[in-house]
Parts: C-alpha cells; structure tokens; sequence
C-alpha cells in the first residue's frame, strides 16, 4: 500500500446525503408538507452560508440559527430544535456511498483511517455508529468541534497532531468537493483524490493527483 493514512470525506463521500429526503422527514412530524418547492428556497438561504463557513466567516453555530430562522418563524419554534429534528432526520435516512462498506472494509488493516468533516457532531457519530463504520476509523476530525473548516489549513494541521505526524505523502485525502477537500489537502501538502460521481467539470487551478467517478475505482487504483 503507497499509504500510511487514507483521511476520507464523510457527506457524499462516505455517506449519501439527501437533504430533501431528511426535510421531508423532519417536516411531516411536524405536520408539513414540505415541497420541492420548499427545499429550493431553503437552498437558496443553506448553500451560501456553507460557504461562508468554509470561508471562515461564520462559524457552525451561526450556521445552524440562520438556515431554519425563517422556518422557526413560521412554526413557533427554535431554530435549536429544528436542528436536532433534522440532524436526527438525516441519521434516521443516512446511507453508506455504493462502494463505501466495500473499500473500508478492504482497507481496514492496510492502512489507517480517518474522517476530515465540516458536518456537525451529532450527525456524525451516528452516521458511524449505525453504518458499522465507526470500529475502522481511529481518527475523526470534525469542524464543529475544532473551530475551523477545511479548507482551512488549521483543521488539517490538528488531524496531522493526532495521526503522529506521517510523511505528508503517505497520506491520502479523499472528497467530493474540489475547494475543502481537494484544494485543502493540496495546501496542507497530502495527496488527494477526487470523488467526481457526477462528473462536474475540473476546477481551473485545482489538480487533485487522482480523479474517480467511483468508490470502486478508487479501490482498484489503491490495489493496483
């Protein structure tokens, strides 16, 4: 195995996530019917501020309070209990990518492995409790917890802490999105591959050293 440590995205690279589904979920407990409609607005109001987080000019909590204000409105709540309706929404639906059980399994005991997310805490040690996948990984580095998100440097910098200090090019980082995953394992100085299962074009000035349209592709670069 070329690699000591393998760190992997958790959100469309280890684990499907259907946001409307979880919505739909969380909203018809509460008596909603929650349109596709619906789903577009919140995106509207969701995507940017993600951004923002990544960008480090709001943190997770401000994050959290904005993207349901206008739904806590409406509904004569918080936006603390729509979050946690939601989170336990999405760990109710959560599901491991195709591939995914496969590659961790053939990988656990060649190599050691990690998670590098900006998700939140309590979606997270769920996630990896009910799928299975908690017993392989020794390493989880969540944003919420550490204070930044990739692609911010720091985040990687306090995995690398926890991991040891491995020679950075026996380390592989693994996401869907080329600007916190790809774009900040580069700067961090590891390899990375990109996971583009939808084949969305390449990002001017991002070079991954590998590109897959599969978890299964991966697996056979890795066992080459």
């Amino acid at each position: 195995m070329k690699y000591d440590w393998i760190l992997f995205d958790a959100d469309e690279t280890l684990f499907h996530f259907d946001a409307f589904k979880g919505m739909q979920l969380m909203f018809a407990r509460k008596g909603v019917d929650f349109s596709e409609q619906d789903f577009e607005h919140y995106q509207s109001v969701n995507k940017p501020l993600w951004v923002d987080y990544q960008n480090g000019t709001i943190n997770a909590e401000q994050l959290k309070q904005i993207r349901f204000q206008a739904w806590a409105e409406k509904l004569g709540t918080t936006t603390q209990e729509l979050n946690q309706v939601f989170l336990a929404a999405m760990a109710e639906i959560c599901a491991p990518l195709a591939g995914a059980k496969e590659l961790v399994s053939a990988l656990t005991g060649k190599v050691r492995l990690g998670i590098i997310t900006n998700g939140f805490t309590e979606l997270q040690q769920v996630r990896l409790e009910r799928t299975g996948f908690a017993e392989h990984f020794e390493l989880v580095t969540i944003s919420e917890q550490v204070g930044v998100a990739k692609p911010d440097s720091q985040i990687f910098a306090h995995a690398y802490e926890k991991m040891g200090k491995p020679p950075k090019h026996r380390v592989l980082m693994v996401g869907d999105n080329p600007h916190s995953d790809i774009l900040g394992g580069l700067n961090f100085g590891v390899e990375t591959c990109w996971l583009n299962v939808t084949e969305q074009p390449k990002v001017e000035g991002i070079e991954p050293h590998y590109t897959v349209n599969s978890l299964h592709q991966l697996q056979q670069i890795l066992f080459a």
